[in-house]
């Protein structure tokens, strides 16, 4: 049996302003956000936040500010920046991409967290912002994450963060030049309810004990 469902597009992402208890999610801004975000990503010891990505890393401010403000003209990647909301500054970066209105289908890709976002609550806040804004103020159906099959941490992250992994495409890009196989995952609407209720119930306060550690996991909150 063949299923119907609603083809009215979904919407394009385009002003993005969301707002968190930790973080915001702001359209990206080389003015606004390039010095924060070079600061917080420069240096030898940080060169293997660009393993997996496309660009970097960056030995010169000049060749980082280039490469940001073609991220800021770009409307698919749309490119956000992710602002601490205690000291206001730029510690990470996200992207909505391969955008597709008409299959209510989006992907959230080219992420980027600073040692000052990375395993924080701010950092699945983020995420959790994100994908809320692409189900309820968007209408899609279909979030994805892709990443390199070899990229572990990566792939840790999306099934922490409630996605399906639908498996492997071989041979799928070629980066830096190597070879790239792509892990696929992906969270559909009707799994976005329980998905929703548990980001929220680990993201209040009362989730977390004196010292800052979790009570409950993502995993138990979502009952799996």
């Amino acid at each position: 049996m063949v299923s119907t469902v609603d083809s009215t597009p979904a919407k394009r992402p385009l002003r993005i302003s969301l707002a968190g208890r930790y973080v915001s999610i702001l359209r990206l801004k080389s003015a606004e956000h390039g010095e924060a975000l070079w600061e917080a990503t420069r240096g030898v010891e940080k060169e293997g936040l660009w393993q997996y990505l496309w660009e970097g890393p960056f030995g010169e401010r000049g060749d980082f500010d280039v490469s940001l403000k073609a991220m800021e003209a770009s409307e698919d990647p749309l490119y956000v920046a992710i602002v601490d909301k205690g000291t206001g500054k730029a510690t990470g970066r996200a992207s909505y991409l391969r955008i597709e209105p008409k299959h209510r289908c989006i992907e959230v890709g080219a992420i980027l967290f600073s040692p000052l976002l990375q395993r924080t609550r701010g950092a699945t806040e983020a995420m959790y912002l994100m994908m809320r804004h692409a189900f309820e103020d968007l209408g899609n159906r279909r979030y994805e994450w892709k990443c390199d099959a070899r990229n572990e941490p990566s792939r840790r992250a999306a099934l922490r963060l409630g996605f399906t992994f639908e498996g492997i495409f071989r041979q799928h890009m070629i980066v830096k030049g190597q070879n790239r196989d792509t892990a696929w995952f992906s969270v559909i609407d009707k799994e976005w309810p329980r998905a929703k209720e548990a980001f929220e119930k680990w993201l209040a306060p009362e989730n977390f004990g004196g010292n800052g550690e979790q009570k409950k996991t993502l995993a138990a909150l979502r009952g799996g």
